[in-house]
């Protein structure tokens, strides 16, 4: 089956306009995430939705601009309902469940986005060279888009690892413990990364044949 990095969804306005949904690019995530945490701090329920609407108001930046001028733009446009729905979809939140949640065991403090070492993994994926600099990465990309781009590029870095031990007689999935079969996905791209270096092997050796060749006849 297809699979998908992410799920588009909808949220409405009081005047029943669709506003179409999608994780936050990273740039927006992180203004987003400065105001988030302050939620639980608010006094009162008024307070809290003021908050939230500031959550909100950011999104739309993304979402749909002229709606991002005030909290007030946004509470005029948008009941509670579809302010938990962005929140949602803009940065996986789930609010309903946040709320049934406040009484469980604390959540584990290296599990916050505070403790999340961003830099290090936008730095290792900007090693792809496909952005001029990290302003414009975090301007295309999503949090899911990040962690996608990540998993691939190691499972090849891994992939191509293997391979080459192999040549040496080394099984790494055996070294690490890792006995799991690959997946199909997994699969086809070792099977991608065996015939890149079937063919770079076999153009070196004839490159190498060549040489021998020309070598022989200038000695003869």
């Amino acid at each position: 089956m297809p699979t998908k990095v992410y799920s588009i969804d909808y949220a409405y306005t009081i005047d029943g306009e669709e506003i179409e949904l999608s994780p936050l690019k990273i740039k927006y995530m992180r203004q987003f995430m400065d105001v988030f945490p302050s939620v639980q701090s608010a006094k009162n329920d008024d307070e809290s939705v003021d908050r939230l609407s500031e959550c909100v108001r950011i999104a739309m930046k993304q979402y749909k601009e002229d709606l991002s001028k005030s909290i007030e733009t946004v509470q005029d446009n948008f009941d509670i309902a579809n302010i938990y729905k962005i929140i949602e979809i803009a940065a996986g939140i789930k609010m309903n469940q946040q709320e049934e949640e406040k009484d469980d065991k604390p959540v584990d403090p290296e599990d916050t986005w505070e403790h999340l070492d961003l830099v290090k993994l936008e730095t290792e994926v900007f090693l792809l060279g496909i952005w001029k600099n990290f302003d414009e990465l975090e301007s295309s990309i999503s949090m899911p888009e990040l962690i996608t781009i990540l998993s691939t590029r190691r499972d090849l870095d891994y992939d191509e690892k293997k391979f080459m031990a192999a040549i040496q007689g080394i099984d790494l999935d055996e070294q690490s413990g890792n006995t799991e079969a690959k997946d199909s996905k997994s699969g086809r791209i070792l099977k991608h990364v065996l015939q890149v270096k079937v063919l770079q092997m076999m153009l070196m050796i004839s490159l190498l044949y060549k040489e021998l060749m020309l070598n022989k006849k200038a000695l003869e």
